[in-house]
């Protein structure tokens, strides 16, 4: 069985229900979904709602980089964050955050602000960090590496598309490195390079959904059900068994988001 480690249920852009597509991915072998925050003050509660409705989906709380910059976000106070995070048992992760250089939605200096907040909620609440990270491999290290010195800190890189010094740093935090459909794409071979060196124990595995949609389903609507794909993708890639990589990436994802020892997974 697998485990969509990072997917947006409730996004507009999904052409099915939450309902309709829980059913498909665990028709599919998908044991369970990770349901990512883009907007405190905006996703978030339907986020929230969605994984209090199904015993195999969670979700996680923050600002993605793209709304660092919307004041109603600047004023979620980390004292506020910390809270939110505290408040259901159901939040398991802080993100998505971190700095997307390559479109600017919002200022850099907003994107480095919220970065930091999140990563000092995650610390204060003993929840991983989940990282968005485009074109801003340098200062996504620096800061984490800054904000972590002498604490504890774990987290995952979402959908990762950097290069591979910046792997290799936040494996050496770490980190675990979670590969979408991308990998998938004629194009992507230095990032398959990049998955075949990392380990095992570091790997997960996530759709992004509605986005990213991995060969064969490339054009359509991504969903979790298609993690499999990716899954067995990337099995091939590392010369292990379909079965051996979901093993090891459901494994992963449990051990990374049981940080706290509150919670009750199935």
């Amino acid at each position: 069985m697998w485990i969509d480690s990072h997917c947006h249920l409730t996004h507009e852009k999904m052409e099915s229900s939450a309902e309709e597509l829980v059913q498909r991915a665990e028709h599919a072998g998908v044991d369970g979904m990770l349901n990512i925050s883009c907007q405190i003050t905006g996703d978030f509660p339907g986020v929230l709602g969605c994984a209090q409705k199904f015993d195999n989906v969670w979700c996680s709380i923050g600002t993605h980089p793209h709304d660092a910059g919307l004041d109603a976000e600047k004023a979620i106070t980390q004292e506020k964050l910390v809270e939110m995070a505290r408040s259901d048992p159901k939040i398991i992760g802080i993100g998505e955050s971190g700095l997307d250089y390559y479109y600017d939605n919002s200022p850099r200096e907003d994107q480095q602000d919220s970065f930091r907040k999140h990563i000092r909620a995650c610390i204060e609440t003993d929840l991983p960090l989940i990282i968005h990270a485009r074109e801003a491999d340098d200062d996504v290290f620096a800061i984490v590496r800054e904000e972590s010195s002498g604490k504890a800190l774990g987290g995952v890189m979402h959908c990762f598309s950097s290069g591979p010094q910046l792997a290799e740093n936040m494996l050496g935090l770490g980190f675990y490195i979670s590969f979408s459909g991308i990998v998938t794409f004629n194009k992507a071979d230095e990032l398959r390079e990049i998955a075949r060196n990392v380990p095992l124990d570091r790997i997960l595995v996530e759709t992004d959904a509605p986005y990213l949609a991995p060969q064969p389903h490339r054009g359509k609507a991504n969903e979790p059900a298609f993690v499999v794909h990716t899954g067995a993708f990337l099995a091939a890639l590392k010369g292990v068994s379909d079965d051996e990589m979901a093993r090891a990436t459901t494994e992963n994802f449990y051990s990374l988001f049981r940080w706290q020892n509150k919670l009750a997974f199935p």
